[in-house]
């Protein structure tokens, strides 16, 4: 695919697709990250001269319009980051749009309604792709998190504007993952986390195949112990999926992957417990108990598992971590991978979030913005925008 400064920019006008997909409370943003998170790219085509029209979707309307999913709290918020103005557009198409879209002078912006607001978005209808790609004479994607939805302003825009690229975001995302998983520094470790194996089965098998550890923890890890025979006690536990789990352990044996299970938890009654029961080796969780959260002895044993890595690939955590009663386990991992001299590698919203909480943003070496896209990747399956932009420069 084509990247930002393979492409002649100077004075045109782009139709740049952003991930402004933003939590709201009460009509005001909780969380910008993802709005900071296209700024290089928005300021970079500034610089050139460009003007953006900017497009995003905003929650599930549902293609309805709703007036509480409407992009402006994220305009308003977005000129008070740039220090410029942002014009809001009516809608995301329409002859007014695209009269607004095409009297932008050089340097100007322009944020266009929730895409979603309209169902051919989702439906990746080629007639409102058309319409959309009107808007701009070069398209830039710049929105990891929906790279792995086949929408109208992902893949279908790409084939009816003239050129095609993608923007820093998305190539910082392209080429660490790449990087992690085409190539790694060796011993390379995968840690997985989180509730469920359903969510995970993809993953755990591609990354036996390129992992030399694996850690799993969380609710996740339960469904493997109760495979070997362990008693889980009220642990959430996926027993349709414990053969899964049991042909997981067999592979990992079979390749030669270290893979780690906990050996101790923090027990309480209910995820939203005030106070945790205690500790307890995993052999012996009281049948009325839950496993919540990893151990002490777990955490010395995960870190020194990760202790030589060069190469760390982290999804999930390993509690219930919203709780702060059982987030110590998933705190204490962060720490323990942000000061490793290694490419450290985090993604999905739970992890992110976390990271955030834990103040250890700047200590990792790269935190995906995707979801669904990092671990669609992770899987190895190929993401429907990173197809349209390479078939687009074809």
């Amino acid at each position: 695919m084509l990247f930002l400064d393979q492409v002649d920019i100077q004075g045109k006008r782009i139709i740049m697709r952003v991930d402004y997909n933003v939590p709201l409370k009460d009509g005001a943003i909780t969380d910008d990250n993802r709005i900071r998170a296209s700024l290089p790219t928005i300021n970079y085509l500034l610089e050139k001269g460009a003007s953006v029209v900017l497009c995003s979707h905003l929650g599930k309307p549902k293609g309805k319009k709703r007036p509480e999913l409407s992009l402006k709290p994220v305009a308003e918020r977005l000129k008070e980051l740039l220090n410029r103005d942002v014009i809001m557009a009516p809608d995301c198409i329409g002859e007014e749009v695209l009269n607004l879209a095409q009297n932008l002078k050089p340097g100007q912006i322009m944020l266009l309604e929730n895409l979603r607001f309209h169902p051919g978005e989702q439906k990746n209808d080629p007639e409102f792709a058309r319409e959309l790609a009107r808007m701009g004479e070069i398209y830039v994607n710049d929105a990891f998190g929906v790279a792995h939805r086949e929408h109208a302003s992902v893949v279908e825009v790409t084939k009816y504007v003239p050129k095609c690229c993608a923007g820093l975001l998305l190539e910082r995302e392209w080429k660490y993952l790449r990087k992690a998983l085409k190539n790694p520094e060796r011993p390379f470790v995968a840690v997985s986390g989180g509730a469920k194996v359903s969510s995970k089965l993809g993953i755990l098998n591609s990354l036996l195949d390129k992992v030399d550890r694996l850690i799993i923890g969380g609710a996740m890890a339960n469904t493997f112990l109760q495979a070997q025979g362990v008693a889980m006690g009220r642990s959430l536990v996926e027993k349709d999926l414990i053969s899964e789990a049991q042909k997981i352990l067999v592979t990992a044996r079979e390749k030669g992957v270290s893979l780690y299970l906990p050996v101790d938890f923090i027990t309480g009654t209910s995820p939203d417990g005030e106070l945790a029961s205690g500790v307890c080796p995993y052999q012996d969780i009281p049948q009325e108990e839950m496993a919540l959260d990893i151990g002490p002895a777990t955490h010395t044993l995960f870190a020194e598992v990760l202790r030589d890595a060069r190469t760390v690939v982290w999804n999930g955590p390993m509690g219930a971590f919203e709780n702060s009663t059982f987030a110590q386990g998933s705190l204490n991992l962060a720490e323990s991978i942000a000061h490793l001299d290694a490419l450290t590698i985090v993604g999905g919203g739970d992890t992110d979030a976390l990271i955030h909480k834990a103040g250890l943003t700047e200590k990792f070496s790269f935190i995906s913005t995707g979801g669904g896209s990092f671990l669609q990747f992770l899987e190895g399956r190929e993401l429907p925008a990173f197809k349209a932009l390479e078939e687009c420069k074809q």
